[in-house]
């Protein structure tokens, strides 16, 4: 249970850079859930506030792609919010052999395709924080 949100600077980097991550698909955060100990969801409610600087991610695009491939190399971005689908475990194989020239953009984009969607919110800085309030939380079965 995560009542209060906060944002831990890790070794590693995530598709949209440091953060705290959420979905609104309640089965991805269950699948989320059960990757540690007693799977535990939180739930919250956003409100996004219109001085804050989002990037959303309607759909794949070369521009995601970009973006995700600088992240995960480390690279730092200022964005408050970043929305969009999430390079899950396959997906990422095909974006590090894209970072590394093994794969074109191409060749990316014809092996880049989801089974089913995905979606995260990266709440990446404090003033995102401020945004979430937690409603509740339950153990996934």
């Amino acid at each position: 249970m995560v009542e209060k949100p906060e944002i831990r600077i890790g070794a590693y980097n995530k598709d949209f850079g440091q953060g705290f991550y959420c979905t609104e698909f309640q089965a991805q955060a269950e699948r989320w859930a059960k990757r540690f100990g007693t799977p535990i969801v939180s739930v919250y409610e956003y409100d996004l506030k219109s001085e804050l600087d989002m990037l959303v991610f309607h759909e794949m695009t070369d521009e995601w792609l970009d973006f995700i491939a600088a992240c995960r190399n480390g690279e730092p971005h200022t964005r408050d919010i970043v929305i969009g689908a999430m390079a899950n475990d396959q997906v990422w194989n095909y974006v590090a052999d894209f970072i590394s020239g093994i794969l074109t953009r191409e060749q990316f984009w014809v092996l880049a395709k989801f089974k089913q969607p995905t979606h995260q919110i990266a709440f990446c800085n404090t003033n995102a924080l401020d945004c979430i309030h937690y409603i509740e939380s339950y153990e996934v079965k």
